[in-house]
């Protein structure tokens, strides 16, 4: 399974780049809701993504938690997570059945209160 879908792709470069517009005007960002989730079936590592950089679509914004109780807001390298195999060769999913409820700032203060993405 393509860690995104086209559509998913499309719809975080568009997030990006109202993002850097934004960066260039006045340094405030939108508060999206995330375009996919994405999770290690053989960890707790999950991460919720709103955006791409415009200018270098393998670099990711979004919710990142690997699993040590400490999430956080960042920036993550597609190209790794789609690098890392697990036993028997398991790679990191996208959940397909995940449909955000909230924006990104409202996830993360919620992960950051139980340690950990509740989604």
């Amino acid at each position: 399974m393509k860690l995104l879908t086209n559509t998913q792709t499309e719809q975080l470069l568009n997030n990006g780049r109202v993002n850097a517009a934004h960066i260039g005007v006045d340094g405030k960002t939108e508060d999206f809701i995330p375009v996919v989730k994405i999770f290690c079936p053989w960890t707790g590592a999950t991460w919720l993504l709103t955006e791409l950089d415009p200018d270098d679509p393998d670099l990711a914004f979004g919710l990142c938690d690997l699993g040590f109780g400490c999430p956080e807001l960042g920036n993550v390298r597609l190209s790794e997570i789609e690098g890392v195999r697990g036993p028997g060769g398991l790679t990191i999913e996208r959940d397909i059945h995940f449909t955000a409820t909230k924006t990104l700032t409202e996830y993360a203060e919620e992960a950051y209160r139980a340690g950990a993405i509740v989604a």
